[in-house]
């Protein structure tokens, strides 16, 4: 407790200038959303969910999601957060099953690593009603399945892309119900072009599991286009980022430049940026629980989030990791901006059109607190503080958030460095979400 009231007086020295900055320029920024930007110009089923390795069914009653600050974060201390640990169990004791050590290994670690990721999806079960339990179970199987295979991607020695895109076959698999791993196939088919193939089933399960929740949404159907339309983006990028470095940028490019006149605009790296997020896909998946999801809601939904939140969201995670990525070589999209005034500027650019996109959205409130958290999520990283640049970009970035920006800003840094006492907690609390 003393190291912790250490930490906290000088936070309140270093930071607390840009806070009660933030706190002044609150009462605009609750009331509306700004808007400058930058110089770039099947039928109805009942739900159901595990309970004791079994299924079972219930009404469907609909609850609005928590919309303030006061009233979410109870639901996620309490609700959110159980119950994704509760499914990462279930996933740990299946990884540990697994008969090839090294796709063990990697399976176990990126749970162990990333549980943070599954916890921040988990919040969009918020707006599932009842049926929220059977969307955490989706968000924490789908983001496993992401978080395996971007291990299996960078931490292995293939540079195949074939093989890249035969392991994220599996994920446009698990956003279609009869498809690869629940039409029979097994998982060895996404390993086709690897060695070690044996996982014991494990990726399949992942797929399935997915495939179980989705297969009894009342409005599946009227969310699906937009569901595979955003899993190719993610995986493209997948493929185009792993590949030989000196492919990389061509490739990516080339995929930006075949977009036409379908975006706003914006930079190849910024594309790219806003290709790597599964936070649409979760919030498409909690809207479908609902019978009145249309889909005209459901485009309306994939233009809010994809570029705009999604956007947000990977380029905030580029930004804090530079340091580490110039480190070990990797493709850092934030680095591609000519300078640190433009990287702000077009940062600030992507949160404002998030807020603007996200205003004729059912429950916007709900998800103004979701970017105004990515901010304070990401611009408290402890990263953030070991490098000047990203220092300084924070400072103008985190106050963008207003007061709620601060209380999340807060009550990050502070869970992050209790995190630290417990082992355990901090091996799954990184902030690194791509």
């Amino acid at each position: 407790m003393v190291g912790c009231a250490g930490d906290l007086a000088k936070f309140r020295t270093c930071e607390g200038s840009w806070a009660r900055d933030a706190l002044r320029q609150s009462g605009a920024e609750e009331g509306g959303v700004p808007t400058s930007v930058s110089s770039y110009s099947p039928r109805c089923r009942p739900r159901f969910h595990r309970q004791g390795g079994g299924v079972t069914r219930n009404s469907r009653t609909p609850h609005p999601p928590p919309t303030n600050i006061w009233a979410v974060t109870p639901k996620i201390l309490i609700q959110v957060r159980p119950q994704v640990h509760e499914e990462l169990r279930h996933w740990t004791a299946r990884a540990r099953k697994i008969v090839s050590p090294d796709l063990r290994e990697q399976a176990l670690a990126s749970i162990s690593a990333k549980a943070f990721h599954c916890e921040g999806g988990g919040i969009y079960s918020l707006l599932a009603g009842d049926r929220s339990r059977d969307v955490v179970r989706f968000i924490v199987a789908y983001q496993t399945i992401s978080d395996y295979l971007d291990n299996l991607c960078d931490r292995g020695t293939s540079l195949d892309p074939d093989d890249f895109r035969m392991l994220h076959a599996s994920m446009r698999d698990a956003l279609t119900p009869g498809s690869g791993a629940g039409s029979g196939a097994r998982s060895g088919d996404y390993y086709r072009y690897r060695d070690d193939q044996d996982d014991a089933g494990y990726l399949a399960a992942l797929v399935t599991t997915c495939q179980e929740v989705l297969a009894v949404l009342p409005a599946y159907e009227a969310i699906a286009p937009y569901l595979h339309e955003l899993v190719d983006h993610y995986c493209s990028l997948q493929v185009y980022k792993h590949v030989r470095p000196e492919e990389r940028v061509p490739l990516l490019q080339a995929w930006f430049d075949d977009q036409g006149d379908s975006l706003p605009p914006m930079a190849w790296y910024e594309f790219a940026a806003c290709s790597g997020s599964t936070l649409g896909i979760f919030f498409l998946v909690a809207q479908a629980c609902q019978e009145d999801c249309t889909p005209s809601l459901a485009r309306r939904i994939r233009d809010a989030y994809f570029p705009w939140v999604q956007g947000l969201h990977i380029l905030l995670d580029y930004l804090i990791d530079q340091d580490e990525d110039r480190r070990c070589g990797d493709l850092n999209f934030c680095s591609y901006y000519p300078d640190d005034r433009e990287m702000v500027a077009r940062l600030s650019h992507f949160y404002r059109q998030a807020n603007l996109s996200i205003s004729a959205l059912p429950y916007a409130q709900f998800h103004r607190l979701i970017t105004k958290g990515l901010l304070g999520i990401y611009c408290s990283d402890q990263k953030v503080h070991a490098q000047k640049d990203v220092r300084m970009a924070a400072r103008h970035l985190a106050p963008l958030g207003g007061s709620v920006g601060v209380f999340f800003y807060l009550a990050c840094w502070l869970y992050r460095r209790m995190a630290v006492s417990d082992p355990q907690s901090a091996a799954g609390h990184s902030s690194h979400l791509r």
